[in-house]
C-alpha cells in the first residue's frame, strides 16, 4: 500500500519508518527542499534524526498532489496548532482520495479547545475515515527498533483495526480501542504536566517528588478526561499514564525540556525563543496548558495542576512558587471517580422507585375508588 506521511520532523519521519518496514510504500510530503532532496538521494532527513538510515520504500516530496495520489492511508505528524491551516491546503486532495487519515499530533486547540477529532471532523467533514494514535511512542526509540506500543482509536472497532494494522509488528504493538476521546485527552494533558515535571527536575529535586506529581497528574488527567467522555480505564493505559510516564521522566522529552529550563530560572519567553531559532521541536504542553485550563473551568472540574502550569507560562509563578502552591492544596479523601456516578444512580434509583411507588399507589387508589362507586 502506498502511504503518505504529512510532516518531515521527528516523529513524521519516524512513523514513517515504522510503517515502511511493514512492507508499505512510503512518501513523505515536506516543505522543505533540502529535506525532500537529501531524503531522495541520501537516504537520511538532514534535519530530524539524522544519524538514522531511512527504509529504501521511503522518499520525500514537496507536492501534495504526489503525496496523497493513489495513497491508502496518510499519517499526520503536524503540530497541533498548525493543523487546521495546512489542511486547508490539502483538504479536497485528501476528500478525493478517500484514504484512511491516521492522526498522530496531540494536543488541544488553543482557541477552540477542540480535540484533533474535531478539528479533522471540521476539515474533511464527518464522514472520513479517521483514526487517532497516542501512547508512549519517543521517535527516536522508533527508529532505533526499541520495542513499543500504543492505542490506535477510532469511531468504530474496524477502523481502528485496520489502522492499528499499518503499524504493528514484531517490535511495535498497537491496540485498537473505541475511545478517541480518551487516547486524544491523554495524549494532550501529558504534555501539561511533564513541563511541571521537568520543573522539579530543574529545581534538583528528586523521584519522591516526581512521583508525587506524575501520580497526582494522571488524576487530574483522568478526571478532566472522564468528564469529556473518556472511559477511565484508557486513561490508565499506554495513551494515558504510560504516555505521561514517558513524557515526564524520559530525557527525550520536549515538553520536559521547557520546564527543567523553568525550573533552573530561566523566563519562559528566552526559552521558547531560543527553541524557535533552533531544531529542538514544538512543545505543544506550551499552548496546550491554557486551553486546558479554560477547559477544565468550562466542565467544572478541579484542576490545579493544569492551573499552575498555565500560570507559570503567564509568568504568573516562578517555579518555587508554583511548588509551594500545589504542595498545600486542600487534602480530600482518594476516592474512586465512579462515586460521584454512585451517587447520581443512587438519587435517579430512589427518584425511579419513588415514582413507581406513587403511581402504584394512587393506581390502587383509584380502583378502589372506582369499585366503591360501582358497588
Amino acid at each position: 500500500m502506498k502511504i503518505a506521511v504529512f510532516g518531515s520532523g521527528s516523529f513524521g519521519t519516524a512513523m514513517a519508518s515504522v510503517v515502511a518496514r511493514n512492507g508499505h510504500d512510503v512518501i513523505i510530503l515536506t516543505r522543505r527542499e533540502d529535506v525532500a532532496t537529501c531524503i531522495n538521494e541520501n537516504g537520511r532527513n538532514p534535519q530530524h534524526l539524522t544519524a538514522y538510515e531511512l527504509p529504501k520504500n521511503v522518499r520525500a516530496t514537496m507536492d501534495a498532489e504526489e503525496a496523497i495520489s493513489n495513497a491508502g492511508a496518510i499519517v499526520h505528524a503536524i503540530p497541533m496548532q498548525s493543523t487546521e491551516e495546512f489542511l486547508d491546503g490539502v483538504k479536497d486532495l485528501v476528500k478525493r482520495s478517500g484514504a484512511l487519515f491516521v492522526n498522530t499530533s496531540k494536543g488541544l486547540h488553543g482557541e477552540t479547545l477542540e480535540l484533533m477529532h474535531d478539528v479533522l471532523k471540521r476539515s474533511l467533514g464527518s464522514n472520513h475515515p479517521c483514526a487517532f494514535f497516542g501512547g508512549p511512542t519517543f521517535a527516536e526509540q522508533l527508529m532505533n527498533g526499541t520495542p513499543s506500543g500504543g492505542v490506535m482509536a477510532a469511531r468504530d472497532m474496524a477502523t481502528a483495526e485496520r489502522a492499528s494494522a499499518l503499524f504493528a509488528g514484531p517490535k511495535m504493538r498497537v491496540y485498537p480501542s473505541t475511545d478517541v476521546v480518551g487516547v486524544e485527552i491523554g495524549g494532550a494533558l501529558k504534555n501539561v504536566i511533564a513541563i511541571l515535571a521537568g520543573g522539579l527536575e530543574g529545581m534538583g529535586l528528586g523521584v519522591n517528588a516526581q512521583t508525587l506529581l506524575i501520580t497526582r497528574g494522571c488524576r487530574e488527567m483522568t478526571r478532566l478526561g472522564v468528564a469529556m467522555g473518556a472511559k477511565e480505564h484508557t486513561m490508565a493505559g499506554l495513551s494515558g499514564i504510560g504516555d505521561l510516564m514517558l513524557t515526564c521522566l524520559g530525557d527525550a522529552s520536549r515538553n520536559k525540556a521547557v520546564g527543567i529550563a523553568f525550573g533552573r530560572g530561566q523566563k519562559v519567553e528566552d526559552i521558547l525563543s531560543e527553541r524557535a531559532q533552533s531544531l529542538k521541536g514544538v512543545a505543544e504542553g506550551v499552548a496546550t496548558a491554557p486551553a486546558a485550563e479554560r477547559l477544565a473551568r468550562k466542565l467544572g472540574v478541579a484542576a490545579p495542576m493544569i492551573t499552575t502550569c498555565a500560570q507559570c507560562l503567564r509568568g504568573e509563578l516562578d517555579a518555587k512558587a508554583a511548588l509551594m502552591q500545589c504542595m498545600t492544596l486542600p487534602i480530600r479523601p482518594d476516592e474512586p471517580l465512579d462515586d460521584n456516578k454512585g451517587v447520581a444512580a443512587r438519587v435517579i434509583s430512589f427518584v425511579t422507585h419513588g415514582t413507581c411507588a406513587l403511581l402504584g399507589a394512587f393506581t390502587a387508589s383509584w380502583i378502589r375508588s372506582r369499585s366503591r362507586d360501582r358497588a
